[in-house]
């Protein structure tokens, strides 16, 4: 064999800690941003029938959550109310006593430090399901974008310490970004959700936020599945308007694009990790039809690997807790 000449490269796979001497990627704590979603009322902590795991908490549970949480060394968390009333208008995400801008300021009572990450869209909280104002069952762009700044305006008011719009309309991170401005937010970031595509792999999340629109579907707002070019002139747009993250959504299916955006534009990349790749890993992990935890770290480091800084994701609690517990 001495006469044959190649490359040795199992040479540093040899053993476990040469393996981890040489690793290119790594999960960690703090890369991960953790969804709660909370609802109205006390003592109500009910699990997510379609993602095991994942619960409605009213406030008054929302602390003992929060103490896990930091235990395990998250360091963010993403907002999602769940309101008892809904209206065409989507009142309950600006009011200044909203579900969220209540859960914000229980949040920063406790732990102030922590980073309260503030969904700012309507689709919550209108009785028709979109993320905009509707009229003739046509979603209106310049009208909503009002509603989307003082939405905003009082999330920040409440003490989040990042807006992420989520709606997809066209300027709002523009809107935004003077409406925040205008009210003395200027040091407040903007985490815009700039690729967010029309996607399958959202029904989970519906349930969740029991936001499943009423009539039709939001292919004329979020993006199509089949384009790539298309997410890079959204991000440039929003880069331009004064985001300061770029989010692509959702990120199993779309690793291609974590990459080209990681690749173009020099701000950090958030990927979310939706609520269909989580439930489908569940629901398989639930079955004995795949090991759990070998699947979600390997999945979550080919979203980091790809290029993403942070992971939005429901796997958050999980996997800090297998990192603690191996050490690694």
């Amino acid at each position: 064999m001495n006469s044959i000449h190649f490359k040795r490269h199992r040479r540093l796979r040899s053993s476990a800690n040469l393996r981890a001497m040489v690793r290119e990627t790594h999960l960690r704590p703090e890369d991960f941003i953790y969804p709660l979603f909370i609802v109205e009322g006390e003592k109500q902590k009910n699990e997510v029938a379609s993602m095991p795991g994942v619960f409605h908490l009213s406030l008054d549970l929302l602390k003992a959550e929060l103490d896990e949480i930091v235990a395990l060394g998250i360091k963010s968390i993403i907002l999602f109310g769940v309101p008892n009333e809904k209206d065409a208008c989507g009142t309950g995400a600006y009011h200044d006593h909203g579900i969220v801008q209540e859960a914000t300021r229980e949040v920063k009572k406790h732990y102030p430090e922590l980073l309260v990450v503030a969904d700012t869209c309507l689709c919550e909280y209108t009785d028709h399901g979109h993320c905009g104002l509707v009229e003739n069952e046509k979603v209106l762009n310049d009208e909503s974008l009002e509603l989307l700044v003082k939405t905003a305006v009082s999330q920040a008011k409440a003490g989040a310490d990042i807006i992420a719009p989520s709606n997809m309309m066209d300027g709002f991170v523009t809107a935004i970004r003077k409406g925040l401005d205008e009210a003395g937010f200027e040091e407040i970031p903007i985490m815009s959700y700039a690729v967010k595509y029309s996607s399958a792999f959202y029904g989970p999340f519906r349930d969740a936020a029991n936001s499943a629109p009423q009539f039709g579907d939001r292919k004329t707002y979020q993006m199509d599945p089949a384009n790539r070019l298309e997410a890079l002139r959204e991000a440039e747009s929003d880069l331009e308007e004064g985001a300061d993250f770029l989010i692509v959504k959702p990120a199993l299916s779309y690793l291609d694009i974590i990459r080209d955006v990681k690749n173009q534009y020099n701000v950090p990349i958030v990927a979310y990790n939706v609520s269909g790749e989580y439930s489908l890993i569940k629901a398989a992990a639930l079955n004995g039809w795949v090991d759990e935890r070998a699947i979600t770290m390997e999945m979550l480091t080919s979203i980091k690997r790809a290029g993403a800084d942070i992971i939005i994701t429901y796997f958050a609690k999980d996997v800090s807790r297998w990192l603690k517990e191996s050490n690694i």
